[in-house]
């Protein structure tokens, strides 16, 4: 007999385990979850910035919307420009509060021009709507980089930092509140961490250019591991909290 969620949270040693009431954040994590451990206090961490190579345009840091995306869709500067059907440049609010980084750009992603379709696109939008938000309201979701690296593999250290001032412009110009890092290549491409694990870095507030940002798991990291979901739901409840200045809501 297969276990339940239940069962195999409780063998992990995840338990208590509480119902949710929140149907929006039953949708992301099983009906059935664990009691979300409170946040730690939040840590500040200041970590070196490497020098970062200059993009197609010299002048990044200069250009309004429309200027930035038409850099980005003539940019030829690493070899990933070779391998893209188009340049997945970001979707969302452009006055949002949140700003959701992930890794680059799949498949699905650089056939329709947009980041996060598809099974990952879906979790994603689970996980917005477990914290009350959704992706064209308050919301604007970016990548690492801005063309899919071939086959779907993680992007470079040099790929991520030729798009590095694409990214720094784009937060720049939205302003948002709050920068939630989805994966290690996030995580790389602002916080410049390439050591530490995602573990080590989550549960900590950092920040990018005055902005709180908070780190944890990729949607498609989650879908080849499940049981993260809780870790994730811990997350959105920390980045929640340093955004609204409140206590987590309770879980049960």
């Amino acid at each position: 007999m297969n276990p339940t969620r239940g069962q195999m949270l409780s063998e992990m040693g995840i338990a208590p385990i509480w119902r949710l009431r929140d149907q929006k954040a039953a949708a992301f994590i099983a009906e059935d979850s664990s009691q979300a451990t409170p946040p730690t206090p939040p840590v500040v961490v200041d970590l070196p910035r490497p020098t970062i190579r200059t993009a197609v345009c010299a002048n990044v840091a200069d250009l309004d919307w429309e200027q930035l995306e038409q850099c980005m869709a003539t940019c030829h500067a690493c070899e990933l420009a070779a391998h893209r059907r188009q340049v997945v440049p970001g979707v969302g609010d452009r006055k949002a509060e949140w700003l959701f980084i992930g890794e680059g750009p799949g498949a699905e992603e650089d056939a329709k021009g947009e980041p996060f379709v598809g099974q990952a696109g879906k979790l994603l939008d689970n996980m917005l709507a477990a914290i009350g938000l959704q992706r064209d309201e308050k919301v604007y979701i970016a990548n690492a980089v801005k063309c899919r690296p071939p086959g779907n593999r993680t992007p470079e250290a040099d790929e991520i930092a030729t798009c590095n001032p694409f990214l720094l412009r784009q937060i720049d110009l939205l302003s948002p509140r709050l920068i939630v890092l989805l994966g290690r290549s996030a995580a790389h491409a602002i916080l410049h961490e390439e050591r530490g694990t995602l573990a080590s870095l989550r549960g900590k507030r950092f920040e990018c250019k005055g902005i709180p940002v908070v780190v944890t798991y990729h949607p498609a990291y989650l879908l080849r591991n499940l049981p993260e979901k809780v870790k994730v739901w811990e997350d959105l409840l920390f980045a929640r909290q340093l955004m609204e200045g409140t206590k987590a809501p309770s879980l049960f």
